[in-house]
């Protein structure tokens, strides 16, 4: 089963220098996929305007990825960790038992992004932060994961990304007219975002920042029309019917 999320679809919010796409239900605004896919609780598509951002502000008990696809976005947290993550390249953090950090786009352009939020394993972690680049030629038609917590994904990509749950973050670049394979196993699902271009998924159109929840087993075609840029979240499934 293939259940496509148009762009237009998604909760929307918007401030002087926020311009926000909510996949999942988020502070209070309702949005397609309700409260959550498995693990995966939220998806926020960010557009921040030059020299704003969010100020100092506490998480906790949660796995937060945040990819840039336009701009950079600078970090800073309790931990004492600072970094600046341009487009292309992914930062991890992991709340665990409290951290307090600020995201700012100190650049003089427009930044892009997606954050992500996936529930922990277990709670009451050790809290951390990490980035990584991952060069574009490196994502040319393949599904290259970006964060995963699952021992074989980090064994054989040793530059992966570090996340506390039975997951993968997976990214890739179609070139027009490709395909890449995505081989789906009975106990888990996917959902996948489309940054930018517009793919095929199996036959169904998957437009620019539109997602798609991806339910069943079996190998999945994800083609694209003139070019394209991926991410494809590989979540477990839980027992029942997905929420």
């Amino acid at each position: 089963m293939i259940h496509v999320v148009p762009f237009d679809d998604l909760g929307r919010m918007n401030v002087d220098w926020l311009n926000s796409r909510f996949h999942f239900n988020f502070s209070g605004v309702e949005a397609p996929m309700g409260y959550g896919f498995g693990p995966l609780r939220v998806w926020n598509d960010d557009e921040i305007a030059p020299h704003s951002g969010f100020p100092m502000h506490g998480h906790r008990d949660m796995e937060i990825i945040t990819y840039v696809t336009k701009g950079a976005i600078s970090h800073e947290d309790s931990l004492g960790n600072k970094g600046r993550t341009p487009a292309g390249d992914v930062q991890v953090m992991s709340a665990g038992t409290g951290i307090m950090h600020s995201e700012y786009n100190a650049e003089d352009e427009l930044t892009h992004l997606f954050q992500i939020w996936i529930q922990p394993r277990q709670t009451r972690l050790k809290p951390r932060w990490d980035q990584a680049q991952f060069p574009k030629g490196d994502r040319a038609n393949k599904l290259v994961p970006l964060a995963s917590g699952e021992e074989p994904v980090l064994s054989a990509n040793p530059g992966t990304l570090l996340i506390h749950q039975d997951a993968t973050l997976f990214g890739a670049f179609i070139d027009k007219g490709a395909s890449v394979a995505y081989e789906q196993k009975p106990d888990r699902m996917g959902y996948l975002v489309v940054a930018n271009g517009t793919v095929t998924v199996d036959g169904q159109q998957v437009a620019t920042r539109a997602g798609a929840a991806l339910v069943g087993d079996g190998k999945i075609e994800i083609t694209a029309a003139d070019g394209a840029e991926i991410l494809l979240f590989d979540l477990p499934r839980p027992t029942g019917r997905p929420n």
